[in-house]
This record gives C-alpha cells, structure tokens and sequence, in this order.
C-alpha cells in the first residue's frame, strides 16, 4: 500500500506524538507542527496528502489556518480534518463551511480517525 503524507497541528505537543505514533503504524508518513502558523508553513514546504488539525491553537487557529490554505490553489483539494475538545462551541456545518472537510472531536478513537483519512483520500484519488 502507498504510503500517505499526514500533516498533524495541534498545539498539545503529547496529543501530536500519539496522533503521529497511532498513524506510523499504518500505512502513512506524519509531520508535526504544533500551531496554526507552522502548520501552514509546514505544509508549503512538504505538501501533505491530508492535514488533521486543531482549531483552538495559538499564532494562528486551526479556522484561520484552513483558510489561509483554502486560498492556495494547491490545497483546494487536500482533505483537511478539524480536531477539538469544545465540539459544543462549534457548529460542525459552520467549521466545515470555512474550509474543513470532517470535524472530530477529542477525545477521538483511532478507529474513526483511520476511517475519516481514508474516505477522504477516496475522494480525491
């Protein structure tokens, strides 16, 4: 199986190793970076096959985050997660509206995060 190129920003540097380690153990290759702005610039540089990514984190948020890479052209398409501990204080339609494609919240079961990166890269296969 190919191996796909995970981005993870979060920035509780614990939950992005877990996310990493969880993830390296299937088929995907993982870079962290641990607040919106590095996110973004991490992404320039290595061009991830889906991002999974905190909303609530500091320099830049996961919202503004997403959308500064909506606008890229090259990101139109990458399948981009939102993670969050205050799923209450976010409508799901309303996150997803700014630019993610799936909203999960933390705690999170592995299980469900396989499932969710892999309809997505189905989708843009």
């Amino acid at each position: 199986m190919e191996q796909r190129h995970v981005l993870v920003a979060d920035d509780e540097p614990h939950i992005g190793r877990i996310i990493k380690m969880k993830l390296e153990q299937g088929p995907f290759r993982v870079t962290l970076a641990y607040d919106g702005q590095e996110a973004i610039d991490v992404a320039r540089r290595c061009i991830p096959d889906v991002i999974v990514m905190d909303i609530q984190m500091p320099r830049k948020t996961g919202i503004e985050a997403v959308q500064e890479l909506r606008a890229d052209p090259i990101f139109a398409a990458t399948p981009i997660i939102a993670l969050t501990t205050h799923i209450r204080s976010f409508v799901p339609a309303e996150v997803m509206r700014v630019g993610f494609d799936e909203v999960l919240s933390k705690p999170f079961d592995f299980g469900q995060v396989y499932q969710v990166i892999d309809a997505l890269l189905q989708r843009v296969k």
